[in-house]
Protein backbone atom coordinates (compact mmCIF):
# COMPACT_ATOMS: atom_id res chain seq x y z
CA UNK A 1 0.00 0.00 0.00
CA UNK A 2 2.07 3.38 -1.30
CA UNK A 3 0.69 7.01 0.56
CA UNK A 4 -1.79 7.46 -2.11
CA UNK A 5 -4.41 4.20 -2.11
CA UNK A 6 -6.96 4.60 0.03
CA UNK A 7 -6.71 3.28 3.71
CA UNK A 8 -10.11 2.09 4.28
CA UNK A 9 -12.55 0.86 1.78
CA UNK A 10 -14.89 3.42 3.26
CA UNK A 11 -12.36 6.62 3.89
CA UNK A 12 -12.75 8.99 0.96
CA UNK A 13 -9.34 8.86 -0.90
CA UNK A 14 -7.10 11.96 0.64
CA UNK A 15 -4.40 13.76 -1.78
CA UNK A 16 -1.38 12.45 0.74
CA UNK A 17 1.97 13.91 -0.74
CA UNK A 18 4.75 13.23 1.09
CA UNK A 19 6.43 16.54 -0.33
CA UNK A 20 3.97 18.61 1.03
CA UNK A 21 3.47 19.14 4.47
CA UNK A 22 -0.12 20.61 4.75
CA UNK A 23 -1.55 17.34 3.26
CA UNK A 24 0.61 14.82 5.96
CA UNK A 25 -1.06 17.04 8.88
CA UNK A 26 -4.55 18.34 8.98
CA UNK A 27 -7.39 19.26 11.44
CA UNK A 28 -10.22 17.96 12.47
CA UNK A 29 -12.02 20.37 10.60
CA UNK A 30 -10.16 20.12 7.57
CA UNK A 31 -10.80 15.78 7.55
CA UNK A 32 -14.37 17.18 8.06
CA UNK A 33 -13.96 19.20 4.75
CA UNK A 34 -12.55 16.34 3.03
CA UNK A 35 -15.12 13.80 3.99
CA UNK A 36 -14.39 11.91 6.66
CA UNK A 37 -15.87 11.48 9.32
CA UNK A 38 -15.05 11.84 13.64
CA UNK A 39 -15.74 8.57 13.66
CA UNK A 40 -13.53 7.34 10.49
CA UNK A 41 -10.63 9.71 12.16
CA UNK A 42 -10.55 7.95 15.21
CA UNK A 43 -10.62 4.50 13.67
CA UNK A 44 -7.64 5.02 11.86
CA UNK A 45 -5.65 6.32 14.75
CA UNK A 46 -6.14 3.16 16.94
CA UNK A 47 -2.63 1.83 18.08
CA UNK A 48 -1.48 0.40 14.86
CA UNK A 49 -3.58 2.37 12.71
CA UNK A 50 -1.93 4.62 9.91
CA UNK A 51 -2.76 7.77 11.57
CA UNK A 52 -1.61 9.40 14.73
CA UNK A 53 -3.01 12.33 16.97
CA UNK A 54 -0.55 14.71 16.96
CA UNK A 55 -2.49 17.72 19.23
CA UNK A 56 -5.54 17.93 20.56
CA UNK A 57 -7.30 18.20 17.05
CA UNK A 58 -4.61 17.66 15.08
CA UNK A 59 -3.69 14.35 13.03
CA UNK A 60 -0.30 12.82 11.82
CA UNK A 61 -1.34 11.12 8.43
CA UNK A 62 1.48 8.64 8.64
CA UNK A 63 2.71 6.27 11.46
CA UNK A 64 6.32 7.67 11.19
CA UNK A 65 7.40 9.83 13.88
CA UNK A 66 6.97 14.13 12.77
CA UNK A 67 9.50 16.24 11.12
CA UNK A 68 10.45 19.43 12.31
CA UNK A 69 8.05 20.94 9.78
CA UNK A 70 5.19 18.77 10.47
CA UNK A 71 5.11 19.88 14.12
CA UNK A 72 5.45 23.14 13.39
CA UNK A 73 2.65 23.19 11.05
CA UNK A 74 0.58 21.31 13.97
CA UNK A 75 1.64 23.74 16.27
CA UNK A 76 0.05 26.13 14.26
CA UNK A 77 -3.18 24.47 13.29
CA UNK A 78 -3.81 23.58 16.94
CA UNK A 79 -2.88 27.27 17.97
CA UNK A 80 -5.46 28.54 14.66
CA UNK A 81 -8.27 26.59 15.49
CA UNK A 82 -11.83 28.78 15.77
CA UNK A 83 -13.04 29.13 19.27
CA UNK A 84 -15.42 26.22 20.39
CA UNK A 85 -18.12 28.64 19.15
CA UNK A 86 -17.30 28.90 15.75
CA UNK A 87 -16.01 25.14 15.05
CA UNK A 88 -18.82 24.04 13.32
CA UNK A 89 -18.79 26.78 10.33
CA UNK A 90 -17.40 24.71 7.38
CA UNK A 91 -13.73 24.69 6.59
CA UNK A 92 -12.60 24.50 2.88
CA UNK A 93 -10.33 22.15 1.87
CA UNK A 94 -7.70 24.21 0.99
CA UNK A 95 -7.85 26.34 4.27
CA UNK A 96 -4.63 26.99 5.71
CA UNK A 97 -6.12 26.26 9.34
CA UNK A 98 -3.64 29.21 11.02
CA UNK A 99 -5.91 31.45 12.24
CA UNK A 100 -4.17 34.60 13.44
CA UNK A 101 -1.50 32.44 15.14
CA UNK A 102 1.87 32.62 13.98
CA UNK A 103 5.40 30.94 15.24
CA UNK A 104 7.75 32.99 17.31
CA UNK A 105 10.47 32.94 19.62
CA UNK A 106 12.91 30.22 19.12
CA UNK A 107 11.13 28.25 16.77
CA UNK A 108 10.70 31.42 14.35
CA UNK A 109 14.54 32.18 14.72
CA UNK A 110 15.42 29.00 13.54
CA UNK A 111 12.82 29.71 10.55
CA UNK A 112 14.85 32.61 9.86
CA UNK A 113 17.97 30.51 9.76
CA UNK A 114 19.65 32.06 13.23
CA UNK A 115 22.50 29.56 13.58
CA UNK A 116 22.43 30.24 17.41
CA UNK A 117 18.76 29.34 17.22
CA UNK A 118 19.85 25.60 16.15
CA UNK A 119 17.89 23.30 13.62
CA UNK A 120 14.20 23.14 13.07
CA UNK A 121 14.23 19.55 13.33
CA UNK A 122 15.60 19.54 16.37
CA UNK A 123 13.15 21.99 18.45
CA UNK A 124 11.89 20.62 21.35
CA UNK A 125 9.25 23.22 21.93
CA UNK A 126 7.66 25.38 19.74
CA UNK A 127 6.22 29.28 20.73
CA UNK A 128 3.08 29.76 19.12
CA UNK A 129 1.52 33.47 19.09
CA UNK A 130 -1.90 33.91 19.69
CA UNK A 131 -4.37 36.87 20.30
CA UNK A 132 -4.97 38.15 23.72
CA UNK A 133 -8.13 37.00 23.84
CA UNK A 134 -7.92 33.55 22.88
CA UNK A 135 -8.77 30.49 25.32
CA UNK A 136 -6.10 28.04 24.61
CA UNK A 137 -3.83 25.92 26.84
CA UNK A 138 -0.38 25.21 26.41
CA UNK A 139 0.24 21.09 25.47
CA UNK A 140 2.93 18.67 24.49
CA UNK A 141 5.33 20.75 22.62
CA UNK A 142 3.54 23.85 22.16
CA UNK A 143 3.57 26.49 24.23
CA UNK A 144 0.98 28.63 23.71
CA UNK A 145 1.74 32.95 24.02
CA UNK A 146 -0.60 35.98 23.96
CA UNK A 147 -0.43 39.35 22.77
CA UNK A 148 -2.22 42.36 23.43
CA UNK A 149 -1.90 43.49 19.76
CA UNK A 150 -0.75 41.08 17.21
CA UNK A 151 2.06 42.27 14.88
CA UNK A 152 2.40 41.64 11.24
CA UNK A 153 3.03 37.75 9.89
CA UNK A 154 6.26 37.45 7.75
CA UNK A 155 6.10 34.16 5.60
CA UNK A 156 8.59 32.48 5.59
CA UNK A 157 7.49 29.66 3.25
CA UNK A 158 3.87 28.46 3.76
CA UNK A 159 4.41 29.24 7.67
CA UNK A 160 3.56 32.52 9.43
CA UNK A 161 6.04 33.68 11.64
CA UNK A 162 6.50 36.76 13.88
CA UNK A 163 9.01 39.44 12.80
CA UNK A 164 12.57 38.94 13.91
CA UNK A 165 12.27 41.65 16.58
CA UNK A 166 9.25 40.52 18.34
CA UNK A 167 10.57 36.39 18.07
CA UNK A 168 13.45 37.91 20.03
CA UNK A 169 12.54 39.24 22.34
CA UNK A 170 9.95 35.94 22.63
CA UNK A 171 12.77 33.46 22.59
CA UNK A 172 15.08 35.99 25.36
CA UNK A 173 11.87 35.95 27.55
CA UNK A 174 12.29 32.22 27.62
CA UNK A 175 15.82 32.37 28.31
CA UNK A 176 18.24 32.42 31.82
CA UNK A 177 21.73 32.07 30.32
CA UNK A 178 22.94 35.10 29.48
CA UNK A 179 25.48 34.03 26.90
CA UNK A 180 22.72 32.31 24.93
CA UNK A 181 21.05 35.82 24.90
CA UNK A 182 24.19 37.95 23.67
CA UNK A 183 24.65 35.55 21.14
CA UNK A 184 21.07 35.75 19.65
CA UNK A 185 21.05 39.59 19.98
CA UNK A 186 24.74 40.06 18.85
CA UNK A 187 23.71 37.42 15.45
CA UNK A 188 20.62 39.24 15.00
CA UNK A 189 22.54 42.84 13.91
CA UNK A 190 25.47 41.14 12.49
CA UNK A 191 23.66 38.93 10.10
CA UNK A 192 21.34 41.71 9.01
CA UNK A 193 18.17 40.48 10.14
CA UNK A 194 17.00 43.89 11.97
CA UNK A 195 18.24 47.40 13.88
CA UNK A 196 19.81 47.29 17.19
CA UNK A 197 16.89 50.27 17.90
CA UNK A 198 13.86 47.66 16.94
CA UNK A 199 15.23 45.19 19.43
CA UNK A 200 15.64 47.06 21.91
CA UNK A 201 11.86 48.75 21.55
CA UNK A 202 10.32 44.85 21.94
CA UNK A 203 12.55 44.05 25.05
CA UNK A 204 11.17 47.16 26.35
CA UNK A 205 7.71 46.37 25.31
CA UNK A 206 8.12 42.54 26.81
CA UNK A 207 9.33 44.58 30.38
CA UNK A 208 13.10 42.55 29.52
CA UNK A 209 15.26 45.18 29.72
CA UNK A 210 16.13 44.96 33.71
CA UNK A 211 16.60 41.20 33.38
CA UNK A 212 20.04 40.70 34.56
CA UNK A 213 20.79 38.25 31.16
CA UNK A 214 19.77 41.01 29.04
CA UNK A 215 21.43 44.02 30.25
CA UNK A 216 24.85 43.61 29.74
CA UNK A 217 23.80 41.88 26.28
CA UNK A 218 22.10 45.31 25.07
CA UNK A 219 25.24 46.72 25.28
CA UNK A 220 26.95 43.98 23.03
CA UNK A 221 24.05 44.47 20.72
CA UNK A 222 24.96 48.46 20.58
CA UNK A 223 28.23 47.53 19.76
CA UNK A 224 27.50 45.06 17.21
CA UNK A 225 25.35 47.32 15.64
CA UNK A 226 27.50 49.75 15.39
CA UNK A 227 30.14 47.88 13.55
CA UNK A 228 28.05 46.94 11.13
CA UNK A 229 26.89 50.37 10.16
CA UNK A 230 30.55 51.41 10.19
CA UNK A 231 31.21 48.84 8.12
CA UNK A 232 27.64 50.08 5.60
CA UNK A 233 29.63 53.44 5.33
CA UNK A 234 32.77 52.14 4.04
CA UNK A 235 31.35 50.35 1.73
CA UNK A 236 28.63 52.96 0.86
CA UNK A 237 31.81 54.89 0.03
CA UNK A 238 33.64 52.92 -2.12
CA UNK A 239 30.93 51.24 -4.09
CA UNK A 240 29.52 54.23 -4.97
CA UNK A 241 32.50 56.31 -5.99
CA UNK A 242 32.58 58.95 -3.36
CA UNK A 243 36.38 60.87 -2.71
CA UNK A 244 37.83 59.19 0.16
CA UNK A 245 37.11 60.87 3.53
CA UNK A 246 38.96 61.14 6.69
CA UNK A 247 37.42 58.78 8.74
CA UNK A 248 36.55 58.38 12.55
CA UNK A 249 38.04 61.94 13.18
CA UNK A 250 37.57 64.31 15.81
CA UNK A 251 36.69 68.14 15.03
CA UNK A 252 38.48 71.22 17.20
CA UNK A 253 38.66 75.03 16.96
CA UNK A 254 42.41 75.86 17.18
CA UNK A 255 43.03 76.84 20.60
CA UNK A 256 39.76 76.15 21.70
CA UNK A 257 37.40 73.16 22.95
CA UNK A 258 36.62 70.04 20.95
CA UNK A 259 34.10 70.17 18.69
CA UNK A 260 33.37 66.29 18.80
CA UNK A 261 34.05 63.56 16.84
CA UNK A 262 32.31 62.55 13.63
CA UNK A 263 32.58 59.49 11.39
CA UNK A 264 33.38 60.43 8.08
CA UNK A 265 34.69 63.99 7.57
CA UNK A 266 35.94 65.72 3.62
CA UNK A 267 37.86 68.47 5.07
CA UNK A 268 38.19 70.77 1.53
CA UNK A 269 34.21 70.76 1.25
CA UNK A 270 34.02 70.98 4.79
CA UNK A 271 30.98 67.93 4.79
CA UNK A 272 30.77 65.50 7.91
CA UNK A 273 29.01 62.65 7.83
CA UNK A 274 27.53 61.06 11.31
CA UNK A 275 26.05 57.84 11.50
CA UNK A 276 23.04 57.18 14.22
CA UNK A 277 23.92 54.01 15.81
CA UNK A 278 22.25 54.93 19.20
CA UNK A 279 19.14 53.03 20.83
CA UNK A 280 16.60 54.76 22.58
CA UNK A 281 15.85 54.61 25.78
CA UNK A 282 12.75 52.49 27.13
CA UNK A 283 11.13 51.45 29.22
CA UNK A 284 9.43 54.17 31.78
CA UNK A 285 7.25 52.20 34.17
CA UNK A 286 3.86 53.24 33.23
CA UNK A 287 4.47 54.39 30.05
CA UNK A 288 4.75 51.06 27.97
CA UNK A 289 6.64 51.24 24.66
CA UNK A 290 7.39 55.38 24.89
CA UNK A 291 10.72 56.21 24.82
CA UNK A 292 12.55 58.40 27.29
CA UNK A 293 14.29 61.29 26.71
CA UNK A 294 17.77 60.33 26.11
CA UNK A 295 20.20 63.52 26.95
CA UNK A 296 22.74 61.50 24.58
CA UNK A 297 20.08 62.88 21.83
CA UNK A 298 20.34 66.16 23.07
CA UNK A 299 24.59 66.80 22.91
CA UNK A 300 23.75 65.15 19.68
CA UNK A 301 21.70 67.61 18.56
CA UNK A 302 23.87 70.47 20.44
CA UNK A 303 27.06 69.45 18.57
CA UNK A 304 25.74 69.61 15.02
CA UNK A 305 24.06 72.89 15.62
CA UNK A 306 27.58 73.95 16.61
CA UNK A 307 29.23 72.29 13.38
CA UNK A 308 26.94 73.92 11.17
CA UNK A 309 26.86 77.32 12.93
CA UNK A 310 30.73 76.89 11.77
CA UNK A 311 29.86 76.22 8.24
CA UNK A 312 30.22 72.31 8.22
CA UNK A 313 27.76 70.51 6.80
CA UNK A 314 26.76 67.26 8.82
CA UNK A 315 24.80 64.60 6.49
CA UNK A 316 22.77 62.28 9.50
CA UNK A 317 22.41 58.58 8.25
CA UNK A 318 20.68 56.30 9.97
CA UNK A 319 22.04 52.53 10.01
CA UNK A 320 18.63 50.71 8.67
CA UNK A 321 18.57 53.49 5.72
CA UNK A 322 22.37 52.45 4.88
CA UNK A 323 21.05 49.12 5.35
CA UNK A 324 18.20 49.41 2.85
CA UNK A 325 18.78 52.14 0.82
CA UNK A 326 22.55 52.87 0.58
CA UNK A 327 22.49 54.22 -3.04
CA UNK A 328 19.95 56.88 -2.11
CA UNK A 329 22.25 57.76 1.35
CA UNK A 330 25.40 58.03 -1.13
CA UNK A 331 23.42 60.78 -3.26
CA UNK A 332 22.99 62.34 -0.40
CA UNK A 333 26.42 62.73 0.59
CA UNK A 334 27.39 63.81 -3.02
CA UNK A 335 25.05 66.63 -3.37
CA UNK A 336 26.60 68.02 0.24
CA UNK A 337 29.56 67.50 -1.54
CA UNK A 338 28.63 68.82 -4.81
CA UNK A 339 26.87 71.83 -2.70
CA UNK A 340 30.30 73.39 -0.94
CA UNK A 341 31.58 74.95 -3.81
CA UNK A 342 28.34 77.42 -3.22
CA UNK A 343 28.42 78.24 0.46
CA UNK A 344 30.59 80.74 2.65
CA UNK A 345 33.86 78.93 3.13
CA UNK A 346 33.56 77.49 6.42
CA UNK A 347 36.00 78.14 9.74
CA UNK A 348 39.06 76.73 9.80
CA UNK A 349 39.26 73.86 11.86
CA UNK A 350 41.51 70.97 13.50
CA UNK A 351 41.42 67.52 12.26
CA UNK A 352 42.74 65.01 14.62
CA UNK A 353 42.18 60.84 15.05
CA UNK A 354 39.73 59.56 17.05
Amino acid sequence: MTQNTPLSPRLPRLPLHPEDVAHRVLSAAQLRARGVSAAQTSAQCLPGGPWQHLLPGVYLLHPGPPTGRERLHGALLYAGRPPASARRAPAGPADAGYGESMVTGVAALALYGFATAGDVEALHRIDVLVPRTRRLRSTRFVEVLRAASMPRAVRVGELPVAPVERALADAVAGTVDAVCVRRLLTEAVRDGHCEPAAVVRELSEAKLLGRPAVVGAVDSLLAEGRAVAEARLYAMVREHGLPEPLWNVELRLPGGPPLGGVDAYWPDQAVAVELDARAPRYGVPGRRGRAEEDPRWSAHAAKREHLERLGITVVHLSPRKLREAADQQATVVRTALMAAADREPAAYVMVLPR
